[in-house]
């Protein structure tokens, strides 16, 4: 059993007291979401290669400090609140549906880069 934390050391953020059920049934939520994207989008593809190999360090991980530093990104109650945003913007982008064709075709300049002089 490893150490228990007693702070994160960040003004407002407490302690999760099960890290990894949380995270757990987080990447659950959000794999599922993805699974209702068409396969070719985008978004499904990149955000499911991310959460899958999260989830594998986790399945791995007992350690909540070898957790953190396997996948490098924060405690892990950063990574909660990475995950419950990451699964609020794929229930929206469920709803905003980007991988269809637009309605209409964009003005002329619409997509270059840099913005032309005027």
């Amino acid at each position: 059993m490893g150490v228990l934390k007693k702070t994160t050391g960040l003004m407002g953020l407490a302690v999760a007291p099960n890290p990894h059920h949380t995270l757990g049934a987080l990447y659950g939520k959000i794999l599922r979401t993805l699974k209702k994207m068409p396969e070719n989008a985008a978004y499904r593809k990149y955000t499911e290669q991310i959460v899958r190999e999260r989830a594998a360090v986790l399945q791995q991980t007992k350690d909540t400090y070898e957790l953190e530093s396997k996948i490098n990104c924060g405690q892990a109650e950063e990574l909660i609140i990475q995950a419950e945003n990451e699964l609020h913007l794929a229930r929206k982008m469920l709803n905003w549906k980007p991988w269809e064709p637009l309605v209409s075709r964009p003005p002329k300049g619409q997509w270059d880069w840099p913005p032309a002089k005027a």
